[in-house]
């Protein structure tokens, strides 16, 4: 690809535990296109990673494939113009997003990540643990049906749970369920969050043992229950999660958060300091550039239960559900609340020709479906087809005509940070 300004890059892989098999993991397939290399049927695949992070670097693929290739981080750093000069200001000679693709077949830890202050705190303290000391707000888009915890419920659907799950009032105590039951939400929330913390942090404190013993009991009332009544979505979900993970007191945790469901096409934002656990599907997931997570439940990693119990914002309801902005008849955009990224879903049907005007910063574009040519200006396009993950420098206007019906995604910096700046 003889174009300084659109780069095609091959990815790295993750073969976490959680991924799905790789006969039926779209990141299985796509990074056997992308790199051109064999898939492994039943290993699982996880997430292909799209950028710069030293965990999972991207390479160009003009570069020499044995081992020795350029990295996108490295040629970017001698190249830093390809960022633009708000970008490079803002965050340096890097790139301040990492792009991925998740094929998740079973749930992810119960975590959060932390904001700048506090991520740069653990970094300090514990870096074999916290890798970066960067925040990490996030984005999921869905490509499949896609299921996630996210967020506090409702001070409301909290006492519902207490009167109707008599295993988390024992592990929690009398005292504390007593709190939550006379809390209202006229007494706001500085006097809301402290009873939820201490609700949630007793919780995910209790011995093992007890745990045990409560996630035990919960399953047996719940499968008895179940031959004489309909279980509630949230019970099925905790019977799944308790297969997934036995005796773990993420299964319990489960009920003091929202149980989302996003359909293709929509999308979920998490800040800093928020819990959330994915549970199965696939998207195309956008975040700053970090890999800092505090994990408590649903994990055989490393639990750091006191620092994610005392970061977390204890904000309560629905998290809000993105379905994009339609920018033209083929591309709608996500827009989060965060400067480092946003992401366009496109749909082109064949034959059709989409403009991505030319914008202040740098781009990833990744093809999932169909083929086609994409275009800078030069005379001659370059053929792009599903896996293909292209690097566009900023102020490059990309031209994609479609030979077939072509899905693809791009992400890049915050169209509202250079709005402001």
């Amino acid at each position: 690809m003889e174009d300084a300004n659109l780069q095609r890059l091959h990815c790295s892989v993750k073969n976490y535990d959680w991924g799905l098999p790789g006969h039926v993991s779209e990141v299985a397939r796509l990074h056997a296109l992308n790199s051109a290399s064999q898939l492994h049927a039943e290993d699982p695949f996880a997430e292909l990673w799209m950028g710069t992070h030293d965990s999972g670097p991207s390479f160009l693929a003009s570069s020499n494939r044995n081992g020795n290739g350029v990295s996108l981080k490295a040629w970017i750093s001698e190249n830093p113009d390809v960022l633009g000069d708000k970008v490079l200001h803002k965050w340096g000679s890097d790139l301040p997003f990492l792009f991925k693709v998740l094929s998740v077949g079973k749930a992810l830890s119960i975590q959060a990540h932390p904001d700048k202050e506090l991520a740069r705190t653990l970094h300090k303290l514990h870096p074999d643990l916290y890798k970066d000391a960067n925040h990490k707000p996030e984005m999921a888009l869905a490509i499949t049906s896609f299921e996630a915890l996210c967020g506090f419920i409702t001070l409301k659907e909290l006492k519902g749970v207490l009167h109707t799950v008599p295993e988390i009032v024992e592990l929690v105590g009398a005292t504390n369920t007593n709190l939550v039951l006379q809390t209202n939400d006229q007494d706001g929330e500085e006097k809301v969050k402290p009873v939820l913390q201490a609700v949630f942090t007793d919780l995910m404190s209790a011995c093992k043992d007890r745990v045990t013993d409560a996630v035990n009991r919960l399953k047996s009332r719940l499968l008895k229950e179940s031959e004489v009544r309909q279980l509630t979505d949230k019970e099925q979900l905790v019977l799944q999660l308790e297969k997934q993970y036995p005796a773990d007191v993420g299964v319990i945790a489960a009920f003091f958060l929202n149980h989302v469901k996003l359909n293709p096409g929509e999308a979920l934002f998490l800040g800093a300091n928020e819990p959330h656990a994915y549970l199965s599907g696939e998207c195309v997931e956008c975040m700053a550039t970090s890999d800092n997570v505090v994990r408590a439940g649903l994990t055989p990693k490393h639990r750091d239960v006191q620092t994610l119990c005392s970061m977390l914002t204890y904000k309560q309801g629905s998290p809000e559900i993105l379905h994009g902005v339609s920018v033209n008849p083929y591309v709608n955009k996500y827009t989060p609340p965060f400067e480092e990224f946003e992401i366009d879903r496109c749909i082109l049907p064949q034959g059709e020709t989409v403009v991505f005007p030319a914008v202040p910063g740098p781009s990833i574009f990744l093809v999932t479906v169909g083929e086609g040519t994409m275009n800078t200006g030069s005379p001659k396009g370059h053929v792009v087809t599903e896996g293909d993950v292209l690097f566009a420098a900023a102020n490059t206007e990309i031209r994609v005509t479609s030979a077939s019906e072509l899905h693809l995604y791009r992400t890049g910096v915050n169209s509202k940070f250079f709005q402001a700046s």
